[in-house]
């Protein structure tokens, strides 16, 4: 059933491992307005997640158990290491605020993400927010799809959408460039080569399968699930693609100073 899932997404997930926006990486622009779309992406996953452990494990008081103990594990072994995972210094943080500190240490604009975060701290409902004029219209419609899914979909469905929607998708072929620009911006993106690196290690390995076994747990031999977890995989790897795609023509009309 998992190949069936692959099966169904392969055509769009080449598209986005193959898309031109990674050799359109050459200069530092670039990849502080790169870092200024998906920094959304990477802080909506952290929602999708949160969903999935609140569906798949007791998060309220009094604790009851829920689910099955094997999905338990695997749901939880993944949020410890994407809510508070080693930085270079030693120190523990969330992905997503290391991808903050790396974009600081870049010069990319934090503002937008901030802000939006400082909307929902003050109450603001996440449909409010996310239809803020600071943020760029392709990671808008990005996250719309996510929190649609987090607020809609059965749960089979959501996991399917973490474990072949958005891990392992940053090719190699990134990470190349980002080295390169490492070498000749020295202190300006190390942090952003050290996410890339545990994005590829910890997500694109090691949580992967985690992931695929969680979808097996949650489908089993229903067909229906099947379908509806392949159909949200693709849906989200759309949804990525146009997100590309809106990154690329930024890039393309920006002018480099």
């Amino acid at each position: 059933m998992i190949n069936e899932i692959r099966n169904t997404i392969a055509p769009v997930r080449e598209q986005i491992v193959q898309h031109p926006l990674y050799r359109r990486m050459q200069q530092m622009d670039d990849i502080r307005l790169f870092m200024q779309y998906h920094v959304f992406a990477v802080w909506d996953f952290m929602s999708l997640l949160k969903s999935l452990q609140q569906q798949l494990t007791c998060t309220v008081i009094p604790w009851v158990p829920r689910g099955s103990a094997a999905t338990r594990f695997l749901i939880n072994e993944i949020v410890t290491g994407e809510e508070s995972d080693v930085a270079p210094d030693g120190a523990r943080l969330s992905h997503f605020e290391l991808y903050l500190q790396a974009m600081e240490q870049a010069g990319a604009d934090t503002h937008p993400i901030l802000q939006c975060l400082q909307q929902l701290k003050s109450g603001q409902r996440i449909a409010d927010v996310l239809q803020s004029a600071f943020i760029p219209s392709a990671a808008r419609e990005f996250m719309q799809y996510t929190f649609d899914l987090i607020f809609h979909a059965p749960v089979h469905a959501q996991a399917a959408v973490f474990t072949f929607g958005r891990e392992d998708l940053i090719p190699d072929m990134f990470l190349a460039l980002v080295n390169d620009l490492d070498q000749q911006f020295p202190g300006q993106i190390s942090l952003f080569k050290y996410y890339l690196e545990r994005h590829i290690e910890v997500d694109g390995d090691h949580h992967s399968h985690l992931g695929m076994q969680m979808v097996e747990e949650l489908c089993g031999t229903d067909p229906v699930k099947w379908q509806e977890a392949a159909l949200a995989a693709k849906t989200a790897l759309e949804k990525r693609l146009l997100l590309w795609d809106g990154i690329l023509q930024d890039t393309k009309n920006s002018v480099t100073i």
